[in-house]
């Protein structure tokens, strides 16, 4: 048995990905909505969604308060996998929202045997509700969730990084990775779930950059990205 599938850890995952869907189902239902009435494409609604952003990404981002944007389970248990696979000690993950992902990578650090996950989340109550979630699963005392603008809160991680999660405002994905970057230990992996920046995928798959990287085939749509990096 292993942290991820027993005891409190499923128990609490299994509700949290209930509760999520309940509360973003009108969120999903209207930007779908939205695609559908105006004839775009999903690369096109993510581009226009970008460009608000990078104009005041704050305010966007509060509206959301709410909404739990989580990983989907098969997405958590790809990033439990990773972490396992990766043998990660120390773990960055840039849009903690109300925990989900974080649990999934704490219980790997878990048995691992133990480690760090820095976090960052943006909204307070998030972090809080984040926070109550750790605690209720078990996990945080390995985890340190940062609030405040990942810019400034991710400016220090103090030490070499196993693996980045990037699932924040979708115009942060390169300046957040560029900061982590020098923390980045060779064979780091990179994932970035909703990785739909032009920018940002241009850049991880430049091989010029140090990095290999490639989009995953998992939950199609949803810009699942996968980077190594390599040098």
């Amino acid at each position: 048995m292993n942290a991820l599938s027993r005891g409190p850890v499923a128990w609490i995952l299994d509700r949290l990905h209930r509760e999520g869907e309940i509360a973003d189902r009108e969120h999903v239902r209207a930007i779908m909505a939205t695609i559908e009435a105006s004839g775009t494409t999903l690369e096109q609604a993510a581009a226009q969604m970008i460009a608000e952003e990078r104009a005041d990404y704050r305010t966007i981002y509060h509206g959301y308060a709410d909404n739990f944007l989580a990983v989907s389970p098969t997405y958590g248990r790809f990033l439990y996998a990773i972490a396992r696979a990766c043998k990660a000690t120390r773990i960055v993950e840039f849009g903690t929202s109300m925990g989900v992902s974080t649990i999934y990578l704490a219980a790997a650090l878990r048995d691992n045997g133990g480690g760090q996950l820095i976090g960052s989340e943006l909204e307070p109550a998030k972090v809080a509700r984040a926070r109550a979630n750790l605690d209720a699963a078990g996990l945080a005392d390995l985890v340190d969730i940062r609030e405040g603008d990942g810019l400034e809160t991710l400016c220090d991680v103090d030490g070499e990084v196993d693996l980045l999660l990037i699932d924040g405002a979708f115009a942060l994905y390169l300046p957040v990775l560029k900061l982590v970057e020098p923390r980045l230990k060779p064979g780091a992996v990179v994932l970035g779930e909703n990785a739909f920046d032009p920018g940002y995928l241009e850049y991880i798959r430049n091989p010029a950059n140090g990095y290999v990287s490639q989009s995953l085939p998992l939950d199609e749509g949803r810009g699942n990205e996968f980077t190594v990096r390599a040098s």
